[in-house]
């Protein structure tokens, strides 16, 4: 036989073979078909980047906000914070979005920081009625309802 009928042939035992090894049992009835849902696969997020010199994250997450939240989303996020306190939005949804972006940066920024976190809250979420903020109680729940709806992956 000459080199390429051998290859050939060759080429043809090994794909049998290995069709044979993985499409039957050792008595040669086929494997049980899958039935229901295949397991989804466990995705782990990763760590956020260590701190650089100084103490700033390297999350590049932290140097620009998140995308726009659609329709729903957004939806979610207003009825979220209107539930800590009804003058949080004050008429101003587009508004109180932009702030929670600009907090999802903050978060990036300072991952594992929860009072950094409430602190910039309470001073990026005012309107007319609060000048100071909410307060640390409602600028905690603004932070989890901003981390929640706008960038749950921080």
């Amino acid at each position: 036989m000459n080199r390429r009928a051998t290859s050939v042939l060759l080429g043809a035992v090994i794909a049998a073979a290995g069709l044979t090894a993985c499409g039957s049992a050792q008595d040669g009835t086929l494997p049980p078909a899958r039935t229901g849902p295949a397991a989804a696969p466990v995705v782990t997020p990763s760590p956020p980047p260590e701190p650089d010199k100084n103490g700033k994250s390297a999350d590049p997450r932290a140097k620009t906000p998140p995308p726009l939240p659609d329709a729903e989303t957004q939806a979610k996020y207003l009825a979220a914070l209107t539930a800590i306190d009804a003058d949080i939005v004050h008429n101003k949804p587009d508004k109180a979005v932009e702030h929670g972006r600009s907090l999802c940066q903050t978060i990036a920024r300072s991952p594992g920081d929860r009072k950094r976190q409430n602190d910039i809250a309470a001073v990026r979420f005012t309107s007319p009625a609060h000048p100071d903020g909410f307060g640390p109680t409602k600028a905690s729940r603004i932070r989890d309802t901003v981390h929640t709806h706008l960038c749950p992956t921080y």
